[in-house]
């Protein structure tokens, strides 16, 4: 391995503790119903690993603006402090979601994680306001063939044809809301199967980007943010991802409007992500379609955890154990 592949492999490690210290945070608040505080102490560890990288990162997808969230707002500055003689810190853009499902954190319920993702600055889709967003995440042998503005039948007809299988044995990953009942009829209707998913978008759609994964496409309206992090993944992935803002509140369409986003694009995997240069890391905290959830037993607290990159195309799922904090006294 050369010095450059090690350094990188080095910087994808240091990714891995953040989401591992996030995970780890939020496992005491499973199935306890406060998602808030699960959310709070996952985002408190996070953050304070982040700020002992040696990296200049500023949050592009976070917790909120600044008035909303006092940690890992949009456009904080992370990282440690330079040295004066050293080399300068890695430039990063930064995506994070402590807890990718808090619901699930709160409800004891699966596909629960912690996720950080990292482009050179600069190269981060930054979304504005817009909260929610239509997606459509695939393997690479479907990259570059789907046309978003074609009906449900047309993209699933070319997905099958490239994947070398009838319609009929597709499963497509679609979040479980009202506003996806039309959607779930034209994937009946085509003759597919739906993996009705309540939460998760991030986890179903790096699953549809991996080949033979569980799942062969997602489609649907999810969080903008998690659409950024799934980007960053499946563009380490090679995968396809396609996104159009998708406003659904009432609030949200007037900030979209008056930033002048338009709602009509669809933006591809290389516009959103725009380097070849992504790490990606995310742990499970309940276990989902990824990998296990958080674990603890014999006085060690386990962890799994999914680490991307490009271009090195490097993949890998990793299990710690660290010492449970006050075992053995």
């Amino acid at each position: 391995m050369t010095s450059a592949a090690i350094a990188e492999d080095g910087f994808l490690y240091a990714l891995r503790r953040v989401t591992e210290a996030a995970a780890r945070a939020a496992f005491d608040w499973i199935g306890r119903g406060r998602k808030d505080e699960g959310d709070a102490a996952a985002v408190d560890a996070m953050r304070t690993v982040l700020n002992h990288l040696d990296i200049d990162g500023r949050i592009v997808i976070g917790e909120g603006e600044k008035d909303e969230a006092p940690q890992l707002y949009k456009g904080e500055r992370l990282g440690r402090a330079p040295v004066k003689g050293a080399a300068a810190p890695l430039g990063v853009d930064i995506a994070v979601d402590p807890v990718d499902g808090t619901s699930h954190l709160a409800n004891g319920q699966t596909n629960a994680l912690a996720a950080v993702a990292m482009t050179p600055q600069g190269a981060m889709f930054d979304p504005g306001p817009a909260f929610y967003m239509e997606k459509f995440a695939g393997p690479p042998a479907v990259r570059g063939r789907i046309d978003p503005l074609a009906p449900t039948r047309d993209k699933l007809r070319v997905l099958a044809g490239a994947l070398g299988k009838p319609v009929a044995e597709l499963s497509i990953y679609v979040l479980e809301k009202p506003r996806h009942r039309r959607l779930v009829e034209e994937i009946h209707a085509a003759g597919a199967r739906v993996a009705l998913y309540p939460a998760g978008d991030v986890a179903g759609a790096i699953v549809a980007a991996m080949p033979g994964g569980a799942v062969d496409a997602l489609m649907g309206t999810g969080g903008t943010p998690e659409g950024i992090l799934a980007a960053c993944a499946i563009r380490a992935l090679g995968g396809e991802f396609l996104g159009r803002i998708d406003p659904q509140l009432e609030h949200e369409r007037q900030a979209v409007a008056r930033a002048g986003m338009d709602t009509a694009r669809w933006w591809g995997v290389e516009e959103l992500v725009r380097s070849d240069r992504v790490w990606f890391s995310a742990t499970g905290i309940t276990t989902g379609l990824l990998f296990d959830g958080v674990s603890r037993g014999g006085g060690h607290t386990r962890t799994q955890s999914l680490l991307l990159s490009a271009p090195d195309s490097r993949r890998q799922v990793l299990t710690s154990w660290v010492e449970t904090a006050g075992a053995g006294r």
